[in-house]
């Protein structure tokens, strides 16, 4: 059996596995209070052109964007985003138990538009009852999406500057930015992304690690007592040099850039072998997750030897279906797929 149903199925990358078997017998302070993790979030704000950024590590996505998203809005507000964001549809309500509504906007292939981001806001601001509805506290969006598209420079800076001319701060989902970055015309850079928003996430536990979410902070005014408010939602590791050692060496030799490159190669071979065999793309992604619609006897018959996700309903006759590469993901693995194509 090949796996091309996520990109965290498998262990951690043998680099990153090889330095947590290096340091595992020493002894250090917890909570991220250790050497090794110093080194990580330096090495991070390095990567990122920002001295002055704050890196916090946690274990998980979704527990990384509620400890953020209830840290930076007021008990008023609510958070922005696209209608297929992973917040609004694969997080078991996780923002909600916070007490904050997600307001939800047209998705454009998993986009966020700037145009459409201020006319909500300019509306709701134009209501002379805006005092008794939720407040756009602040924008989600993804990089990249969850259609594994990715924002062009010039969108995210248009978004960066609606937020900012409205006050509130932009948070960026990096659960697969690595992808997004290494992504086939991609004009964004990581220091792009530093710059532009306010809060955002570097994902390790899909590009690499074992587990990890590296949070920086680049605006100064938000989330000042972030560390309490970790330790509040059950986000603060004690072992917490494991997460500071694996980012280590995911930031140590271009690392990161070089698994995310190598997995966004395979999945894109993937696609030109589906293609080639006529079967249309659902959505164009130049990332490592590939989407197309496959005839149902299609998907049985791969599903004999692949283990693939179905993207929503099974349809009469045909059904969209999701392949993702990851770090595992090996030339072999491509190269069966292309056969049992």
């Amino acid at each position: 059996m090949i796996y091309f149903d996520s990109d965290y199925m498998a262990g951690a990358h043998p680099e990153v596995m090889a330095r947590l078997a290096e340091t595992n017998g020493e002894h250090t302070v917890g909570y991220g209070c250790d050497g090794y993790t110093k080194k990580a979030a330096g090495l991070i704000r390095e990567a990122c052109g920002q001295e002055d950024a704050r890196v916090y590590f946690l274990v998980g996505g979704t527990q990384t964007n509620a400890t953020v998203i209830d840290g930076i809005l007021s008990r008023h507000e609510g958070v922005i985003a696209a209608e297929s964001g992973h917040i609004n549809v694969h997080e078991a309500g996780a923002i909600e138990a916070t007490g904050h509504k997600i307001l939800t906007l047209p998705s454009h292939c998993g986009k966020l538009v700037a145009s459409e981001i201020k006319a909500y806001i300019d509306n709701f601001y134009s209501d002379d009852t805006y005092e008794h509805m939720v407040a756009p506290g602040m924008v989600y969006i993804s990089f990249p999406t969850e259609y594994g598209t990715v924002y062009t420079l010039e969108e995210l800076t248009a978004i960066s500057e609606v937020c900012h001319d409205a006050g509130i701060p932009l948070f960026i989902d990096g659960a697969r930015l690595g992808y997004g970055l290494a992504a086939d015309g991609n004009n964004v850079t990581l220091k792009n992304i530093a710059r532009l928003c306010d809060v955002f996430y570097i994902g390790g536990t899909k590009v690499g690690a074992l587990f990890g979410e590296a949070v920086v902070i680049t605006n100064p005014d938000i989330l000042k007592h972030f560390f309490p408010l970790i330790k509040q939602h059950g986000a603060l590791l004690a072992k917490g040099r494991l997460l500071g050692v694996q980012f280590e060496a995911l930031f140590t030799d271009g690392l990161y850039e070089r698994i995310a490159r190598d997995t966004v190669r395979k999945a894109l071979r993937l696609k030109e072998a589906f293609k080639a065999k006529g079967y249309p793309v659902e959505v164009d992604s130049p990332t490592n997750q590939q989407f197309f619609k496959l005839p149902n006897e299609v998907i049985d018959r791969l599903r004999e030897n692949a283990s693939f996700e179905m993207w929503g309903p099974r349809g009469e006759t045909e059904s969209v279906v999701r392949f993702v590469t990851g770090w595992a993901t090996t030339d072999a693995d491509i190269d069966t797929l292309i056969t049992l194509l």
